[in-house]
């Protein structure tokens, strides 16, 4: 898949084209495209909808604040948008549906997907999707997230024989899949039947240290374009200790940290779209201009990246993303996240973790947590959770 320039979906005056919306100001980047099926192209860098900025104190998305990233990302050419049934509490669907509404239908591509572990009511929640985004088909639909215990139970339901039905109908246009399983699991599903693309989590950090080499080998024998998602690992890898910022630093001045993990994942022939689930008008600023660019890493910039990554790999003792997955189920309403990132800041030896266990703005602390282990079966990670829960607890400063 060769990569190629295409402008952002445009009138011949210039104006980004709406259906009564206001125009875009500012300049539009040389978005990077890639050819998919059915002369189809797509936008490498896509919008996630899984982290929308939030109202302060609060899980409810800032429509102003995350319609300006929709808008913004419309004008500089993305046309790639990812959401799913649960993502914001089932908030994020409804949200894009209207943000995207005042632009032509043709010029964007949805994507979502059917989560089991939410419902079993696979056709009650296609149609309430098709609802809530308002529309009449789904560009790109994904079976969410297999893993090693699940993706038997989505073949013996009969979703996908549904949704493949769906396909046919044109309600579906390309089916694929979400994958958090291991190798074996994964290479069995894609073999289940005839998929148009699957995405997996892939970043440098899992590349170099985990399995993710291997899924996307995987996916590559299959002919698979695969959707990226975590290229910067929930946000950990756009922050990473002195040392090794300094020398990424020392190689290009010029880039972001967050950048390198998007450029080496935009490197890979395999990779269509990288997702990205940007919260600030800053963040998708960055991106956009990394995306501006044609090519990736060099053989070099590789070879520096791997020397950080030995810098700053003790700092992930559990590789948490911050998906959120494991919070609707907690009984407690334990800020689970928020205290996984301390742990981890905890086992890697920085002073005062331990004392912001208290500063959490959570209902529920580790203490309070009852080892039910809801939240480690909706975890994409496999955490183990109430185990860790249970050392925080012991570990916090003010227990007797």
């Amino acid at each position: 898949m060769a990569w190629r320039q295409q402008p952002a979906y445009r009138t011949a005056r210039g104006s980004l084209l709406t259906k009564g919306a206001s125009s875009q100001k500012g300049p539009v980047t040389s978005m990077q495209y890639k050819p998919f099926k059915d002369n189809l192209s797509l936008s490498t860098l896509g919008m996630g909808n899984m982290r929308l900025p939030v109202q302060r104190l609060g899980t409810k998305i800032d429509r102003p604040k995350a319609g300006e990233i929709i808008d913004y990302a419309m004008a500089n050419g993305i046309n790639y948008y990812d959401t799913a049934y649960v993502y914001h509490f089932g908030e994020s669907e409804k949200f894009l549906g209207e943000a995207l509404k005042k632009y032509p239908r043709e010029s964007y591509h949805l994507a979502t997907k059917y989560y089991m572990m939410a419902t079993k009511n696979y056709k009650k929640v296609f149609e309430e999707q098709l609802k809530r985004l308002q529309t009449d088909y789904i560009d790109f639909y994904l079976i969410h997230c297999i893993m090693d215990v699940t993706w038997k139970r989505y073949i013996n339901s009969g979703c996908i024989e549904y949704f493949l039905e769906q396909k046919a109908k044109g309600r579906i246009k390309y089916l694929g899949f979400s994958s958090h399983a291991g190798v074996e699991a994964l290479s069995s599903f894609a073999d289940y039947t005839k998929w148009d693309f699957a995405q997996i989590q892939l970043n440098y950090f899992d590349w170099f240290y985990g399995n993710t080499r291997k899924e996307y080998k995987a996916l590559e024998e299959r002919g698979l374009p695969i959707i990226v998602m975590e290229p910067v690992r929930g946000g950990k890898l756009a922050s990473l200790n002195k040392e090794a910022e300094a020398l990424l630093k020392e190689a290009h001045p010029d880039w972001s940290i967050a950048s390198w993990a998007l450029r080496f994942v935009k490197s890979l022939p395999q990779v269509q779209v990288v997702l990205s689930g940007m919260s600030t008008l800053s963040q998708i600023q960055d991106n956009v201009a990394t995306f501006g660019e044609e090519g990736g890493l060099t053989e070099k910039d590789k070879e520096i990246l791997l020397q950080a990554c030995e810098l700053f790999h003790g700092q992930f003792k559990i590789p948490c993303t911050a998906c959120h997955y494991c919070l609707g189920e907690c009984p407690k309403e334990i800020r689970i996240p928020a205290y996984l990132d301390l742990y981890n800041a905890y086992k890697a030896g920085e002073p005062g973790a331990l004392k912001q266990l208290g500063q959490v703005d959570s209902k529920g602390t580790p203490a309070d947590c009852i080892g039910c282990g809801k939240c480690r079966s909706h975890c994409p990670q496999s955490i183990e959770i109430p185990q860790i829960m249970k050392e925080l607890a012991q570990a916090a400063p003010d227990r007797e």
